[in-house]
């Protein structure tokens, strides 16, 4: 077993994805699309294969942040079971939402085949199970209710009494899949651009206007028809900032940690696995010719509110470990996922819509006032060392202070650009979280991932 991990995504070491260019002068088209990931890439290809022209723009790479940090495990099952969503919306609408699962998957499916996109992409057994240790003859009763609800919709799902690799009951899910992300994420770029599609890589969408519809980036101006916001945390774009800040407190951004390493060929089946409890961890394998890389993830928690996120891959590891004795581990790495209800964060047919509202977001007045009195963590620059960040007391205010490998400091004001609640330092993955709304800055406090939009200002 390996001491070192890799700290960056194991899809990263593969991935062949192409490089685009900045934008560098004023253009049109039909359609703007912003954010280069699964989202806005898959936006951009339905818009070419209609015959749209399309501009895709990327403050980053393409693929390169949570798209390129998923664990690419697919499958329709969501997160609220099944008997749940049946009764908060009925089984028709809760149908339409396995529905449209399976339907996504089997778009992947299409385009892979269409344009021969080498991505390691199959149809595999998923399984819902208990988690090994979790006692309780509820839990397998209710995991019978569930598989039964599912073929009574209309769903290969059976129920099992013991699941590959834990023995645990579960839920047998026919026809759901796994892919390299990547790989798949850059033969649709390739595909797009061959659709007449043109894609541009570190351009920043700095200003929206609608008279008439342009986008400007990099200080160049894009006219077009229509906009695509598929960033991971929709920006503010067109609307009011009122709106949008709204929109955004909508969403629970959660930090989730993956750990991935290599078993000999055929140890381990391949299958999906998530199990019931909460937060649930997630497995998956990429098959190779002479060897299998196992992957396990979960440890989610609300972005910037907890201290021991050093922790929680080592936790994943001894899982991992347990499922897959042997295993050499090799890579160690961190996403954010966003939870809403269903697809839109404003439906009205959720019940309980308002106490979930209330609920993610009653830690924001908790943080933001308490950070103000007990937020900081040092009172010199010294007391930060050597590959760590602290927010320590600097000229009447708080600053989020870097120091790294080699000795260089640097300084940041701790305030988060969304809504102004202090930064938290994540040992993990080094970087800047904010306990708020989840926005993620780098050490220098570029953005990673919103809701903010502006990087973290100069400390006074």
């Amino acid at each position: 077993m390996t001491t070192a991990r890799d700290p960056t995504p194991y899809w990263s070491d593969s991935a062949g994805l192409p490089r685009f260019s900045r934008l560098d002068a004023d253009t049109e088209a039909d359609a703007v699309v912003v954010g280069a990931g699964i989202t806005g890439l898959t936006a951009a290809y339905e818009l070419a294969a209609a015959k749209r022209s399309v501009v895709i723009i990327d403050r980053g790479r393409c693929a390169s942040v949570d798209s390129g940090h998923t664990s690419a495990h697919l499958t329709m099952v969501t997160d609220t079971r099944l008997t749940d969503l049946v009764d908060q919306l009925g089984r028709a609408h809760a149908q339409a939402v396995w529905d449209a699962g399976l339907a996504a998957i089997a778009r992947i499916d299409e385009v892979i085949r269409r344009h021969e996109i080498d991505c390691g992409f199959d149809w595999v057994e998923g399984y819902f199970h208990q988690r090994p240790g979790d006692a309780g003859w509820r839990e397998a009763e209710r995991l019978e209710r569930d598989a039964e609800l599912a073929a009574e919709l209309g769903f290969d799902a059976t129920c099992v009494r013991e699941t590959p690799l834990t023995g645990t009951p579960g839920v047998r899910v026919d026809g759901q899949a796994r892919v390299h992300p990547r790989r798949y994420l850059a033969g649709l770029a390739k595909a797009v651009v061959a659709a007449g599609g043109r894609i541009h890589e570190h351009t920043d969408a700095g200003e929206f206007s609608d008279q008439p519809l342009a986008v400007t980036a990099n200080g160049h101006r894009i006219a077009c028809r229509d906009i695509v916001i598929a960033t991971h945390n929709p920006l503010v774009g067109i609307g009011g900032t009122a709106g949008a800040t709204l929109f955004q407190t909508k969403l629970a951004l959660y930090s989730s940690y993956v750990v991935a390493g290599r078993v000999a060929k055929g140890v381990v089946p391949d299958v999906l696995l998530w199990d019931t409890a909460d937060p649930y961890r997630y497995f998956r394998v990429e098959t190779y010719r002479d060897h299998d890389i196992v992957i396990l993830g979960g440890e989610d928690h609300k972005t910037g509110q907890v201290a021991d996120t050093a922790e929680r891959c080592p936790r994943l590891e001894r899982a991992l470990e347990a499922l897959a004795p042997g295993v050499e581990l090799t890579h160690r790495w961190s996403g954010q996922v966003i939870e809403a209800d269903l697809f839109d964060p404003s439906r009205k047919a959720i019940r309980h819509g308002l106490w979930d509202y209330l609920k993610e977001n009653s830690s924001y007045p908790y943080y933001l006032i308490r950070d103000r009195f007990a937020g900081a963590e040092g009172r010199s620059l010294r007391a930060v060392r050597r590959g760590e960040g602290k927010v320590v007391e600097r000229n009447g205010g708080k600053a989020a202070v870097y120091r790294d490998a080699a000795g260089a400091v640097t300084v940041r004001s701790a305030t988060c650009t969304h809504m102004g609640c202090l930064v938290r330092w994540n040992p993990s993955e080094k970087t800047w979280d904010c306990p708020c709304h989840g926005s993620r800055f780098a050490p220098d406090g570029r953005v990673i991932s919103g809701p903010a939009e502006a990087p973290l200002a100069e400390a006074g």
